[in-house]
């Protein structure tokens, strides 16, 4: 044989082995590209949620903690009808700390909202991973079975000197390095399946036992608030057997006063500019009868002479209440000691107005709000130490209570004009 015809032979037969091996290789950076790719979607996305529900269950244990201490203390007087006036505010307590329990219940139903949205984020992703894998795989399968098995020792045998066997071992372990990343990912994203549907699965469950709690909070509440109208009416059928109250009462309101006070003079030292009206707007509008005035007058529980703060002015739970003029909110809480659910508003001329035994949970604004006049600050009701719906309302001029009634005109008491009271 012609030794150059040999010699223009063998570099063909060589180009066809490196022309397939090369072909391969190339395969191969592109899929290294695409596994890379893919890969990258393994972070979970839902661990800051899990941290919040961890923290958020935590509170709903402490929760639960101070509602069970406030029910041990009602069960020591549930049969002392000397007490009948601590059992509601206890009640009250009580059902403050549901309405908790019930938003921490709710933001963790949300949290798992966003759990379980992610998670099926996740899974789509990894399935979709997943089919472009097992394509890859295929292709691979069908090249190899278009091309025959090529023996890597045949590749390797083959070479023309010791640096072409240098070269065709690498290209060949390239080669099946490629194969085993194939199968290494496909195996890697069904787990990665697996783990997705098992914290889907997880997240589902625990979203399911927060809705049952949320269901027993809620019926919890209506039981408790079923009791709290109970004790109301039991309050005002035996309301002249409550005794020895008043001077505890004098002693709180005197305290309230001085807290107003000190806190009207923070906001004047902290150089807050408030603008306010010159006049009062009725807090209740369509509610001018009045079923208490203020100054001395029975007290509604024990029946002794006692002095009003303010008036008191009846409306169906939930009526709005407006802010009478334009200030600051300097106090927005709940008083065991006679308010309930109270505000306080400052109008920075030396004058604040106070709106007492709001509906529980009801208040619109918070310490630090600034309100303008007619703004709806909360809603009618009777928490505290009161015998039924109604505003109590004070205004204090340079901390002085004064009569609130003499600031408007067309008010009726027990159904009689002012000129007749």
């Amino acid at each position: 044989m012609d030794p150059l015809k040999k010699s223009r032979k063998k570099p063909d037969r060589t180009q066809r082995r490196q022309r397939l091996v090369m072909g391969v290789l190339a395969g191969v950076m592109v899929v290294a590209l695409l596994l890379s790719t893919i890969s990258m979607g393994f972070t979970y996305a839902g661990a800051a949620s899990q941290s919040e529900l961890n923290d958020l269950k935590n509170s709903a244990s402490e929760l639960d903690d101070q509602k069970e201490a406030l029910q041990q203390q009602l069960d020591a007087i549930q049969d002392d009808q000397d007490q009948l006036m601590e059992q509601k505010v206890l009640l009250e307590q009580q059902l403050n700390v549901i309405d908790q329990e019930i938003a921490n219940i709710d933001a963790q139903i949300a949290l798992y909202d966003q759990q379980i949205a992610e998670t099926e984020a996740d899974l789509a992703q990894a399935e979709e991973d997943e089919a472009a894998q097992y394509e890859l795989f295929c292709q691979r399968v069908r090249y190899m079975e278009e091309h025959g098995n090529v023996s890597y020792w045949a590749i390797l045998f083959d070479a023309a000197d010791f640096s072409d066997l240098l070269d065709r071992y690498t290209m060949v372990s390239e080669i099946m390095q490629y194969d085993d990343a194939v199968l290494d990912q496909l195996v890697a994203l069904r787990e990665q399946i697996e783990a997705d549907k098992a914290a889907l699965e997880e997240a589902r469950a625990g979203q399911q036992a927060a809705r049952d709690e949320q269901a027993a909070a809620q019926a919890e509440l209506q039981s408790q608030e079923a009791e709290l109208d109970r004790l109301m009416a039991e309050i005002e059928a035996q309301a002249d057997e409550l005794e020895g109250e008043m001077d505890a009462l004098d002693a709180e309101a005197a305290r309230l006063d001085q807290e107003i006070a000190e806190l009207e003079r923070q906001l004047a030292d902290s150089g807050v500019t408030i603008i306010s009206e010159s006049d009062y707007i009725w807090p209740l509008p369509g509610y001018t009868n009045l079923s208490s005035l203020c100054g001395g007058r029975a007290d509604p529980f024990t029946g002794r002479p006692a002095t009003h703060s303010g008036i008191d002015i009846p409306a169906p739970a939930g009526t709005n209440i407006l802010a009478a003029k334009s200030g600051v909110v300097i106090t927005s809480t709940y008083n065991s000691g006679g308010y309930g659910q109270y505000v306080v508003i400052s109008h920075g001329d030396g004058t604040s107005t106070l709106y007492a035994h709001m509906l529980r949970g009801s208040q619109r604004v918070s310490v630090g709000d600034t309100v303008t006049q007619g703004q709806v600050i909360g809603e009618v009701g009777s928490t505290g130490r009161s015998t039924g719906n109604h505003l109590h309302y004070e205004v204090r001029v340079n901390n002085v209570r004064i009569d609130p009634a003499t600031l408007y005109s067309g008010l009726t008491y027990k159904g009689l004009p002012q000129s007749q009271w």
